[in-house]
């Protein structure tokens, strides 16, 4: 059985450098659905100051895709 493209859920920048997460509904033929989060190919760096902000844009793109998957369990596409 084939592969269906993944959802993205949310996407973006989590810091000035550029670092993003993105985070991903797979709902694959014959397998069960799975979620992946995509964090930065390497560590994200920030400076102590930056720290909060870059903690917010994190969990803020967490729940922007906490929401877009309670949207597709409440319309039974998972």
């Amino acid at each position: 059985m084939g592969q269906s493209s993944p959802t993205v859920l949310a996407s973006g920048p989590i810091a000035r450098s550029g670092d993003a997460i993105s985070i991903e509904l797979h709902q694959p033929d014959s397998m069960p659905a799975t979620v992946r989060v995509v964090w930065a190919t390497a560590p994200t760096i920030t400076t102590p100051a930056r720290y909060n902000e870059v903690a917010s844009a994190a969990l803020q793109l967490l729940a922007e895709a906490s929401t877009m998957f309670a949207r597709f369990k409440a319309s039974k596409r998972l």
